[in-house]
């Protein structure tokens, strides 16, 4: 059932990923990885209000598995991120890359912070 749980969940967060990156591309245009960018600080801010969530209201496997493993585990896309940075570094855009980097991994690790600090702020 488990298993079952992180399947499904991964394919939603597959899907989502995919809508994402091409409504990003869209909006913004294909030269820069908009939609990879948007989904990793989203799934931040997401994976940080569900450790919250969770831990105020008695850590739920399940949900645990579904929501963090499944859904937000294919939806966000660190192998993607480094695939668009080593392109980008493979171009000669090295500024662009290092700054991509940072907003991805420090941007995330600030919108996972904001999300847990918002869960445990909701009484």
């Amino acid at each position: 059932m488990q298993l079952l749980l992180v399947m499904i969940g991964g394919a939603l967060g597959s899907g989502a990923r995919f809508l994402t990156s091409r409504a990003m591309i869209a909006w913004l245009g294909p030269d820069f990885p908009y939609g990879t960018l948007a989904v990793n600080l989203v799934g931040g801010l997401l994976m940080g209000l569900l450790v919250g969530v969770l831990a105020r209201t008695g850590d739920s496997e399940d949900w645990r598995l579904f929501v963090g493993v499944g859904v937000l585990g294919g939806f966000t896309t660190f192998s993607a991120f480094s695939l668009d940075l080593v392109t980008m570094l493979d171009r000669g855009a090295v500024t662009v890359a290092i700054g991509y980097a940072l907003a991805s991994v420090v941007g995330a690790a600030i919108a996972l912070f904001a999300g847990l600090t918002l869960a445990r702020s909701v009484a």
